[in-house]
C-alpha cells in the first residue's frame, strides 16, 4: 500500500477539491439531489471519488478531505467512507475509455429525470446539445448490479469522439443520468446542457410545438446547414 504522502500529490489534492466543488454545484443547480449521485475523476493512476451517501448524509457539502482517493484495484488509499454501489459504472468507463476522458458524473437532474422515469431516450433539440447526439436509455438494471456498469459502458462504444470533444451521457431508466466527459468541468457542463434540453422539450409543448420538437429540430438542422455569411 502506498503511503499517504506519496499519494497526495498536488494534482491529486486539486482533484479532491474539484470533486467536492462540482458536487456542491450539482446540488445547488438541481442537477442532483439528496437521494444520491456520485462523481469520479482520474488523476494519473488514482481516482478521486465522492463517498457513498454524499447527498443523504452531507447534502453534497463535501470538503476536499471527504473525497476518497482510490487505486485501480478499488482500494481506498486516502479518506474515510465507502465506495458507491455504482462503482462498476465508474470503473467500467475509466477502464474502457480512459484515453478519451477523465471525469464521470452520475446524477439525478430534475428535468432529465422525467425522461428517465418515462424510460425514453432524449434527442438534442438545442444548438448547444447537438454535439452530444441522442442520449440513449439502457435496459433496466438496479444500481448495485454489475449489469448496470456493463450496459452503461456498452452505450459509449461508438461515441468515443463525443467524449474526447466534450462528453457523452446515457439515461438509466427510473434512475438518472451517467455521463463521461473529457474532464470533470466538461462533464458538469454537459449535465447542465442536457438538463436544459429536457426542460425545453417539456415546456415547448405549452407553445404548441411538435411532439419531441421533431419539426423544430429539423428546422434547426436546415438553418445550420444553409447558413452563409454575408
Amino acid at each position: 500500500m502506498q503511503s499517504i504522502q506519496s499519494v497526495l500529490t498536488e494534482e491529486v489534492q486539486a482533484g479532491r477539491e474539484l470533486v467536492a466543488y462540482i458536487g456542491r454545484k450539482l446540488f445547488e443547480r438541481n442537477l442532483t439531489d439528496a437521494c444520491g449521485g456520485n462523481i469520479s475523476l482520474r488523476v494519473g493512476d488514482v481516482f478521486c471519488m465522492s463517498p457513498t451517501l454524499a447527498g443523504h448524509l452531507r447534502q453534497w457539502q463535501l470538503d476536499p478531505e471527504d473525497v476518497l482517493v482510490v487505486n485501480k484495484d478499488r482500494e481506498i488509499l486516502v479518506g474515510e467512507g465507502t465506495l458507491t454501489r455504482e462503482i462498476a459504472v465508474h470503473f467500467g468507463l475509466h477502464e474502457n475509455y480512459s484515453e478519451y476522458g477523465t471525469g464521470v458524473i452520475h446524477c439525478h437532474p430534475r428535468n432529465l429525470m422525467v425522461f428517465a422515469c418515462a424510460n425514453m431516450e432524449m434527442p438534442p433539440i438545442m444548438e448547444a446539445t447537438r454535439k452530444f447526439g441522442v442520449t440513449p436509455v439502457i435496459e433496466y438494471a438496479p444500481a448495485h448490479s454489475p449489469k448496470l456498469g456493463k450496459r452503461i459502458v456498452a452505450t459509449m462504444k461508438g461515441r468515443e469522439s463525443r467524449i474526447a470533444k466534450h462528453a457523452a451521457g446515457t439515461i438509466a431508466p427510473w434512475h438518472g443520468l451517467f455521463l463521461m466527459g473529457k474532464h470533470l468541468e466538461a462533464a458538469f457542463d454537459a449535465v447542465e446542457r442536457l438538463d436544459t434540453n429536457a426542460y425545453v422539450m417539456m415546456m415547448s409543448q405549452h407553445l404548441g410545438a411538435s411532439p419531441m420538437l421533431k419539426e423544430e429540430a429539423q428546422q434547426m438542422e436546415d438553418a445550420i446547414a444553409n447558413f452563409k455569411e454575408d
